[in-house]
């Protein structure tokens, strides 16, 4: 393993994953990325207990989620690169570019990455916007409600499988779209772009064995376990 390890900031948010493991008691958005020190038979730990964040999302569904849907990702995501020019690309380069990478690269990519944020913004006992995140909502959306209405707008009419975000666009203006399968804003192949602060995953899995064909009610119970401790560091980091 090499003395030293290349820092990665992307997203406003820095990544550090030295042996391919996440430690649960550092922050996920305080690692590095870097592909050359995956190995696939480590994974991303989950930084709660499946039953954290119950009863809005159940345990059987993060266990699930978790073990079998991010786990593929991760490990198609590191054969999807293995032996290529990607393997020892960052992140941030590889979805800049992501229109030039295979499917698989693509597709599951995405797909691990999108989980690390997603579970990383999760968690209960937070307090909400900082008042730096909750004027940059006011003046972008009106209100805290309009930006809730505008986000689960973006959550529930994501047609198909997909994710919805909150986002800083390249002027450092904040903005909520989504994006379907697991494409996400840092990907040139996005209809949206930016820095992600803030996601829902609105893939059946993700909710299905709690809330069935109820996407709105997952949608709304979402807010009872965002992490706005983890969403307000990524916008202040964003913005420097």
């Amino acid at each position: 393993m090499n003395k030293y390890f290349s820092n990665l900031l992307f997203t406003g948010i820095i990544l550090t994953m030295t042996t391919g493991i996440i430690r649960a008691e550092e922050p996920i958005n305080k690692k590095i990325l870097n592909m050359k020190e995956f190995k696939t038979n480590e994974f991303p730990a989950l930084p709660y207990s499946y039953d954290a964040l119950e009863p809005y999302i159940d345990a059987q569904t993060m266990e699930i989620h978790y073990e079998k849907h991010h786990r593929a990702y991760f490990n198609n995501f590191i054969a999807a690169v293995k032996g290529s020019d990607l393997e020892n690309a960052s992140i941030e380069k590889i979805f800049a570019e992501v229109s030039k990478a295979s499917d698989a690269v693509r597709n599951n990519g995405g797909g691990f990455y999108n989980h690390v944020i997603f579970w990383d913004n999760l968690g209960k006992g937070s307090s909400g916007p900082s008042p730096e995140l909750a004027a940059a909502i006011n003046t972008a959306f009106g209100s805290f409600e309009k930006f809730k209405e505008t986000f689960d707008n973006a959550a529930k009419t994501r047609f198909g499988s997909g994710w919805a975000w909150l986002y800083l666009t390249s002027d450092k203006k904040l903005a909520v779209g989504s994006t379907p399968n697991q494409d996400n804003p840092l990907m040139d192949v996005s209809p949206v772009k930016g820095i992600p602060l803030l996601a829902i995953d609105v893939w059946e899995h993700a909710y299905y064995l709690k809330y069935q064909n109820r996407r709105p009610e997952y949608v709304e119970a979402f807010w009872n376990v965002v992490n706005w401790d983890t969403v307000n560091r990524r916008y202040a980091d964003a913005v420097r």
